[in-house]
């Protein structure tokens, strides 16, 4: 099983990225992305139940994120807007085989890609 997180990068206050996790080999339950900004500990940002798609966000970024599924390409998106500098941190795409939103178990991590928000 791999989860491959891309799509992080350098943006201005205000902007738009979109990241990208793809996964290989079997379908999990839920898909989650978590981020984790220096010195703090990683928190939980938004996750999507893979059928019927369900979402759950952490308050501090609904309304500015939308997380995704693509179930034909195995992928699972997450659209942010509207960035803030206090959103720069590396973000990590994970999967469940149980559970939903924030409480499911996370059993498989992809490798984190950096976003930076500039203000």
């Amino acid at each position: 099983v791999q989860l491959q997180a891309s799509g992080g990068g350098l943006v201005q206050a205000g902007g738009s990225l979109r990241l990208s996790c793809a996964a290989s080999g079997r379908t999990f339950s839920t898909y989650g992305w978590f981020r984790q900004a220096p010195g703090k500990d990683r928190e939980f940002v938004a996750a999507v139940s893979w059928s019927p798609g369900i979402t759950y966000y952490a308050d501090s970024v609904k309304g500015r994120f939308t997380i995704s599924r693509d179930i034909a390409k195995k992928t699972v998106y997450l659209q942010m807007n509207n960035l803030k500098p206090e959103d720069t941190a590396v973000y990590y795409c994970a999967a469940a085989l149980s559970g939903r939103g924030p409480q499911a178990n996370y059993n498989y991590w992809g490798q984190g890609t950096l976003v930076t928000v500039s203000s």
